[in-house]
C-alpha cells in the first residue's frame, strides 16, 4: 500500500492559492489623488463603473487598514515627505499602483517643483498611463495587479523582502556644466561652475 496519499508540497501549494485568493480579493484601496485624475479615480468607485465587482470598493482612508496605493495625479517634492510616510504606514503586503502620466513622469510639468515619476521613491507595481486616464484603464490595472498577486505572492511574503529601497530609475550624473540650462551670463553669479 502507497504510504504517501498526498503529493509533496500538496498542503503548502494549496495554502498559497487560498492566500492569494484572499489577498487579490480584497485589496483596500489608499486614494492618494491630487489633481484632475483624483476625478477619475472618484469615478472608477461610482456606480457606473463600480470598482466593487473587482474586491476593491473599500477605499480607506487610514493607511494602517489599506494595501493597495493608488497615486493619481502630480507630487509635488513638498507633498512627497507625506506621501513616502503614509508608504511606509501601510502594513505588508502592499502594492502601488501611479495612476496618469503625471504620477508616472511627471507630465507636462517638467519642472523642479514636480517629481518626475514617483518609481523613483516608491515600488510601483503597475502604471496607467493617460492624461487623466479612463475608470476602464484603472479597473484593467485592478484586475491585472490582481492576476500578479496570484500568480507571485507567498504565504510568508517573502517576495517584498527585496523592496528595500525604490526600484525606478537611476539618477544621471552630469558634470556641473551640464546641469546649466538657463540662458544668460553668469559670469557675475556667487557660484561659479567649474571650467
Amino acid at each position: 500500500m502507497d504510504t504517501q496519499l498526498l503529493p509533496d508540497n500538496f498542503l503548502t501549494t494549496r495554502l498559497k492559492k487560498v492566500v492569494n485568493w484572499s489577498r487579490r480579493s480584497s485589496l483596500w484601496p489608499m486614494p492618494f489623488a491630487t489633481a484632475c485624475c483624483g476625478i477619475e479615480l472618484m469615478a472608477t468607485g461610482a456606480s457606473k463603473h463600480d470598482i466593487a465587482r473587482f474586491g476593491a470598493e473599500v477605499m480607506r482612508f487610514s493607511p494602517r487598514q489599506c494595501d493597495l496605493m493608488i497615486v493619481a495625479g502630480r507630487v509635488v517634492m513638498k507633498m512627497l515627505p507625506v506621501l513616502q510616510r503614509i508608504w511606509l504606514q501601510m502594513p505588508e503586503p502592499k502594492w502601488c499602483i501611479s495612476m496618469g502620466a503625471c504620477a508616472s513622469t511627471g507630465g507636462v510639468f517638467d519642472t523642479y517643483s514636480v517629481v518626475q515619476g514617483i518609481d523613483r521613491f516608491l515600488p510601483v507595481d503597475m502604471y496607467v498611463p493617460g492624461c487623466p486616464p479612463r475608470p476602464e484603464q484603472l479597473i484593467q490595472s485592478i484586475l491585472d495587479l490582481q492576476e500578479k498577486i496570484r500568480q507571485t505572492g507567498t504565504v510568508t511574503g517573502k517576495e517584498f523582502a527585496k523592496r528595500t529601497k525604490p526600484e525606478g530609475p537611476a539618477l544621471v550624473v552630469a558634470p556641473p556644466k551640464d546641469l546649466v540650462v538657463a540662458p544668460g551670463d553668469f559670469s557675475t553669479s556667487t557660484r561659479q561652475w567649474e571650467r
